[in-house]
This record gives C-alpha cells, sequence and structure tokens, in this order.
C-alpha cells in the first residue's frame, strides 16, 4: 500500500494553488495599471481570470483617458477609496453598464486591503467606470461586488489619499485626484 500517494497529491493541489493565486502571479504589462496621484505612482495588478469583462472595460477607459483628473469622491477611513465618476459626486459613468462577474467566475479572493474593486448601484449588473480601492478588510462585500484587481505597489500613496466625511457617507470636500492612468504596456519607461 503506498501510503504517501494522497499526501502527494494533497501537496501538489496547494502547490497548485499557491503558485496560481492571483498575489503571486508575474506582472503582465498588458494587465498593469499605473496610477499617478500626487504622490506618486500606484501599481495595480489586473485579474482577467476573475473578472475579464470588467478589465476589458477597464483598459478601454483608461486608453481613452477617462480617469485621467477624476476625483476619490468617497473616501471612508479603514474602508475604503472610491473614484472614477466623471460627474464627482458618485453618480457618474462611462455610460456601459458591465454586467457582474462574482458569480461567473468566483474570486475565491476577499475584499482585503489593497483589492480593487467595482462600484455599483442596487442591481449587481449596474457597474459602471467606478472603482473601489480597499484601505481595509471588509468580507461583508465579498460575492456582491467584483474583484478585478489588485494594488502592487504603493499602497501608502492609496492611504494618503484625502478621506471624506463618515456622517456623510465618506464624502469628500475638495478631493484627490487621478492625475494620470495608464496601462503599463503602453508606457515607454
Amino acid at each position: 500500500m503506498n501510503w504517501y500517494k494522497p499526501l502527494l497529491v494533497i501537496f501538489s493541489l496547494l502547490s497548485a494553488a499557491t503558485l496560481t493565486a492571483p498575489s503571486t502571479l508575474a506582472l503582465n504589462p498588458e494587465n498593469t495599471l499605473y496610477m499617478e496621484l500626487k504622490d506618486g505612482r500606484v501599481v495595480i495588478r489586473m485579474h482577467p481570470e476573475l473578472a475579464p469583462r470588467h478589465c476589458i472595460r477597464i483598459k478601454e477607459l483608461v486608453r481613452q483617458g477617462f480617469y485621467d483628473g477624476l476625483n476619490f469622491h468617497r473616501v471612508i477611513d479603514g474602508f475604503m477609496v472610491q473614484g472614477g465618476d466623471p460627474k464627482g459626486d458618485g453618480t457618474g459613468g462611462s455610460g456601459q453598464n458591465i454586467p457582474q462577474e462574482f458569480e461567473t467566475f468566483g474570486s475565491g479572493i476577499s475584499h482585503t486591503r489593497g483589492i480593487v474593486s467595482m462600484a455599483r448601484a442596487a442591481d449587481p449588473n449596474s457597474a459602471d467606470s467606478q472603482f473601489f480601492i480597499m484601505l481595509g478588510d471588509a468580507p461583508h462585500l465579498d460575492n456582491k461586488y467584483t474583484i478585478w484587481g489588485e494594488v502592487v505597489e504603493g499602497m501608502e500613496l492609496v492611504d494618503n489619499i484625502k478621506k471624506g466625511d463618515r456622517a456623510r457617507n465618506g464624502a469628500v470636500d475638495d478631493p484627490d485626484k487621478i492625475i494620470r492612468m495608464r496601462v503599463a504596456a503602453d508606457v515607454d519607461e
């Protein structure tokens, strides 16, 4: 009897899961975003394996310069930073909704610090251009919002984004802005 074979199978599965976990994947320039803030560059690794439609649409918007100059209109200390609204008040978008992908692909990733996810209205299929970056852990958001990326460099810069008023659901007076966003594959450095 080969008592060690079940252990080898378990070890192989654990190793494969570890090697393919999104946080351990090498950066692919086509699926990496550079977000310039007042204090420097934030690097976001996109996860098209979790949210292919969201990643395609975000890259389209980035390449159009859509996010350049937009406010972080809602920032709740210890929770999240939200931006991507051309109106700057949480009511705008690009005009193209993206169907949710948290049920379709199931990420197995929780809304923890540094995760980038799509904002939406009450309808799960109403995500458009607005996104949020987690400042803390919020597992209650799991399987309700589509995760499409994670901050891999510059989280301390995200922490420096001007915070909003908790009494006004994080609304920010004179908010910080996204200076510029680019797909890494389009940047010569």
